[in-house]
């Protein structure tokens, strides 16, 4: 069913930065029309809130090579669960998305297993080994939405100024990991005190800054549209408001992690816990919920990296990073909203309204003419997270047992409902 009356909703409009109480119309699997008071008819939505899906940058999926780890299908089952109307993809699969045969072949593999709209995104270099460029013509043509290496950051700074020049002539998007490759390697959580007391390797939070700073410097010398794909230290946070007041085309990201835990909760030597970048301290976290409330930091992800349960069941220094989040990428994220640091708009633009903007996809708004991707949630029912419960084939969260607030009750994609949480709990 793709035309819809969905009445007395919270409508939380990113856009217009505003939530009142109202109705949204669909038709033909687009927002048809939008309005606030009593209106009768269709589904009655009970008070609850309804916003724009989100948009999870940096999702990582198994496929092709790493099926085990995540599939296509499992991905968006627990995108559809957690809110999630379109996954943008990372390209650091096993096989790594560097030419347009293996990027046609996963676009089709989306379209026809996921629940969810799927955009993915290309290597910038060859098997992202940072020595040669990538066809990033070709891949554009073949629908790359942008083109990164992950956390395999370019050493030979000329290698990536020429992608990056390259780059803007298309008018393709880059993402960079913010990282100096020599500082952080084999890290495993961030330098000071707590670093030292567990005696873990460790990366300064200087080698983002450092990482950051050449990668704009490039930014500025080639003019090409720039995202980081995850600031994490407060460090950082000067170069990148002097890249956005001089006018560079330049935005940035941040796991939801980040933004809620830090280093500490690492705690003794829990694996989930263990990611890239790594927890920073809670002088970091709290910067960087500043940072998206003033809107130097643009887009909030889940950055879900699934790893089996043979990679984490590994000392803390061997196991492999990275957590699943679309699940609770939503749930922990109301986190911000319950203490008060930032509004449910103000969410919303960073999940939903940004990275549509910046990826230049239509959604991400309760706008006329919008595709009718919408999440219905209850931001105040309580529950304490199972992992075994998530639909993702990994269930490596660090939220595992914590008690979050906020239940998704239905997803739409295209007009369709993808997700009812009451077909689970009859």
């Amino acid at each position: 069913m793709t035309n819809a009356l969905l009445h007395n909703a919270r409508l939380i409009d990113p856009e217009a930065g505003t939530e009142a109480l109202g109705w949204l119309r669909i038709e033909g699997g687009m927002i048809a029309e939008t309005g606030t008071g009593p209106r009768q008819g269709g589904i009655d939505c009970g008070g609850l809130c309804l916003a724009p899906g989100i948009v999870d940058v940096g999702v990582k999926v198994g496929e092709p090579g790493e099926r085990h780890k995540e599939s296509l299908r499992t991905a968006g089952l627990a995108a559809a669960a957690g809110g999630v109307t379109t996954m943008i993809a990372r390209p650091d699969t096993l096989t790594p998305i560097d030419t347009p045969e293996v990027l046609e072949y996963v676009t089709r593999r989306a379209r026809d297993e996921a629940r969810v709209r799927v955009r993915q995104m290309a290597a910038l270099t060859r098997g992202r080994q940072g020595q040669e460029m990538a066809e990033i013509g070709f891949l554009l043509d073949a629908g790359a939405v942008a083109f990164t290496d992950g956390d395999a950051v370019t050493v030979d700074t000329r290698v990536l100024s020429r992608c990056m020049t390259y780059a803007r002539g298309l008018g393709a998007l880059i993402l960079g990991h913010p990282q100096d490759p020599g500082l952080s390697r084999g890290a495993a959580v961030t330098s000071g005190k707590f670093a030292a007391l567990k005696g873990l390797p460790a990366a300064p939070p200087m080698a983002e800054r450092m990482g950051l700073e050449r990668d704009l410097a490039l930014v500025e010398m080639t003019g090409v549209r720039y995202h980081a794909d995850q600031v994490s230290t407060a460090a950082a946070l000067p170069a990148l408001q002097r890249a956005k007041a001089a006018g560079l085309d330049v935005t940035a990201g941040v796991s939801i992690h980040h933004l809620t835990l830090n280093e500490l909760d690492v705690g003794d030597f829990r694996t989930f816990f263990k990611l890239k970048p790594p927890l920073r301290s809670e002088e970091d976290r709290l910067a960087m919920v500043e940072a998206v409330a003033d809107g130097t930091i643009d887009v909030i992800c889940s950055m879900h990296t699934p790893q089996d349960e043979e990679s984490k069941r590994l000392p803390f220094e061997a196991a492999a990073s990275g957590a699943v989040g679309l699940e609770t990428l939503l749930p922990a994220a109301l986190r911000l909203w319950h203490a008060g640091a930032l509004t449910l708009p103000q969410l919303f633009a960073a999940m939903a309204l940004n990275p549509a903007r910046r990826f230049g996809l239509p959604g991400g708004r309760l706008s006329e003419g919008a595709p009718a991707d919408l999440v219905l949630f209850d931001p105040d029912t309580p529950f304490r997270l199972d992992r075994t419960t998530l639909r993702s084939k990994s269930k490596n969260t660090p939220f595992d047992g914590a008690l979050l607030q906020g239940r998704v009750e239905g997803t739409w994609v295209g007009g369709a409902r993808v997700y009812d949480r009451k077909d689970e709990t009859a």
